[in-house]
């Protein structure tokens, strides 16, 4: 499971999700931030730009998509 913001939702049942991640470098022990973008098939159409949502694994659904929505956690204002 991996949570991030809807960075687009104009396909039909699929958005783009920002995965943001902060970890420490092995060596030099400074914070390096990373971010992916994932498709991500939204069966309901429910989220929207902006949105904050938990997002799992799942079996190939296309080209692209390998993640199926289960919540949002915070909509956008």
């Amino acid at each position: 499971m991996r949570q991030g913001i809807v960075i687009s939702a104009k396909p039909d049942k699929t958005i783009t999700v920002r995965v943001d991640v902060a970890r420490r470098h092995r060596m030099y022990k400074k914070i390096i931030r990373e971010s992916s973008t994932l498709h991500v098939h939204d069966e309901r159409n429910d989220a929207g730009e902006g949105d904050l949502v938990r997002v799992v694994e799942s079996r190939p659904l296309s080209k692209l998509k390998r993640w199926r929505l289960v919540e949002v956690l915070e909509r956008s204002r």
